[in-house]
């Protein structure tokens, strides 16, 4: 099932990044790396066209409470997002009585290469474990997508399942991967 997630207070720090709730002043920065070209399409959405476009999606961020903006500690400006999304529940069915969500993450092409979403995402495992109490978290990559890939196994998450999935972009064949609490709690990753 999907577990219920308000992170409005939560701020995650790592070495490199800070991890927070989003708020109205971030627009500028998110539609610099929100509109480029390749960068939300690896992430199943179209990059941002308009301005007006990022704002509609900035009102979603802080509303649904649910995606953190993350915030390169050297220079102060948000350079991606990790979003803790409703897993398909029709495509996870033997996971129905397990609390669980999905994790989806973009992350602008300036910092691409540097190990920053691996970062993010083991300070957010940790978080959903740890503090939530999740039983599972989901995390599928497009197949074309290789670096989306790499973070995902440098994280820990083991493949589970092919699957087809239809987005704003288009249909894409895509991979699910799992990791679990106990191999979270094991330190099999």
């Amino acid at each position: 099932m999907n577990e219920k997630i308000d992170i409005s207070s939560k701020v995650i720090e790592t070495e490199r990044l800070l991890l927070r709730p989003f708020i109205e002043s971030d627009l500028e920065d998110f539609y610099t790396y929100a509109s480029v070209p390749g960068v939300g399409e690896r992430a199943g959405w179209p990059h941002h066209e308009t301005i007006e476009t990022s704002k509609q999606i900035l009102d979603i961020f802080i509303k649904h409470k649910k995606t953190f903006a993350l915030v390169y500690k050297e220079n102060q400006r948000v350079i991606g997002s990790l979003g803790i999304e409703k897993y398909d529940e029709e495509l996870l069915k033997e996971f129905s009585e397990l609390k669980g969500r999905e994790i989806g993450y973009v992350l602008s092409k300036e910092y691409w290469g540097k190990g920053l979403v691996p970062e993010a995402l083991k300070a957010v495992i940790s978080y959903l474990f740890e503090e939530v109490g999740l039983d599972f978290i989901s995390c599928s990559y497009y197949f074309f997508n290789e670096q989306s890939k790499r973070v995902q196994e440098k994280c820990g998450f083991q493949y589970y399942k092919d699957f087809t999935s239809t987005s704003k972009v288009g249909t894409y064949e895509a991979k699910m991967n799992i990791l679990r609490k106990e191999e979270y709690f094991h330190g099999k990753y």
